[in-house]
């Protein structure tokens, strides 16, 4: 390049700065304040549904890339679980004996479970992973972390129509109201997953400890969930330990908690012996309503958080 091209690309770039000078500064993406800026966000987020689709595409195949199995090893880690717990548990430890099916009891409280851990752990990621598309161009952010809610999904439904397989062959699935609970359960866990990996992934962007150590935190929930042991231990196992009884009404009250046995009704509840609380539809419900408020309350803070996520980044 000569100096007299280089004088020229100067001028031309000092008159472009110029202009941007002149130009008035534009808000761009979904404004709003507490009450409307969740409805501006979810219409952001129709209007690039194709956007969407692309991103739970990509996520999916990345995933399962160059792998013999494919996705088949969604499988994997639920099964081995199962396996492990199912073996040591119920049959070394004797757990199978108070316990009826004590499998299919295992796999239903593992199917409802991995739906919320991966929405929590992958959300909490979503928005650091793709650090590359949200510096360079303007996409409405909540986006990452819807993505990774489809995702999710479909590794719950390949899970979900095992369990549903097991419980028919096992006798312990009968259709009818039963299947109620299983969506009330389901809507539980999808509502407050998504509203915690929301809410953590933008956490994530500013303190990156916060993915390990949500990591450990969804480890130490699950066996705080009654997944592995009935729900039925827990008022004996509070009162050995001289713990207060409004501690039994915290951990009855937990959405997870709540979810699990939802998910043990629907698949396990025809197994003899097997009891749940009294009006569990109607806590359900109530969970259900509450984390729709946390998702809202998610949502803001994520607003609040995302300004400065690329210079961050």
């Amino acid at each position: 390049m000569t100096i007299n091209e280089l004088e020229l690309a100067q001028q031309r770039a000092q008159i472009r700065a110029a202009r941007l000078e002149q130009q008035p500064l534009e808000e761009i993406g979904p404004r709003g304040g507490f009450i409307t800026g969740p409805f501006l966000a979810a219409r952001e987020l129709f209007r690039h549904r194709s956007l969407l689709d692309l991103l739970v595409r990509r996520e999916l195949k990345a995933k399962y890339k160059d792998s013999a199995l494919g996705f088949l090893w969604s499988l994997s880690r639920p099964l081995t679980q199962l396996l492990i717990y199912a073996l040591v548990l119920g049959e070394f430890l004797g757990a199978s004996r108070s316990i009826s099916h004590f499998a299919i009891f295992i796999f239903s409280g593992l199917t409802v479970y991995g739906l919320f851990s991966e929405l929590v752990m992958t959300g909490t990621a979503a928005i650091v992973a793709n650090t590359g598309l949200v510096k360079k161009v303007y996409l409405p952010r909540e986006i990452f972390a819807a993505a990774t809610v489809g995702g999710a999904l479909f590794n719950f439904v390949i899970q979900l129509a095992l369990l549903a397989i097991a419980a028919v062959v096992m006798g312990t699935f009968h259709a009818g109201g039963n299947l109620l609970y299983a969506v009330l359960g389901f809507l539980v866990a999808l509502v407050w997953g998504f509203a915690m990996g929301l809410a953590l992934g933008a956490a994530n962007v500013y303190l990156r400890d916060m993915q390990y150590t949500v990591e450990i935190i969804v480890t130490l929930l699950m066996w705080f969930s009654p997944i592995v042991y009935s729900w039925t231990f827990v008022p004996g196992a509070f009162a050995q330990f001289g713990w207060p009884d409004w501690l039994f009404d915290v951990y009855m009250a937990s959405p997870i908690t709540l979810a699990v046995i939802a998910f043990q009704y629907a698949f396990w509840g025809a197994a003899p012996g097997a009891m749940y609380p009294d009006h569990l539809g109607l806590h359900l419900a109530i969970a259900f309503l509450v984390g729709c408020v946390a998702l809202w309350l998610a949502q803001r803070i994520f607003a609040k958080l995302e300004g400065n996520f690329a210079q961050e980044l």
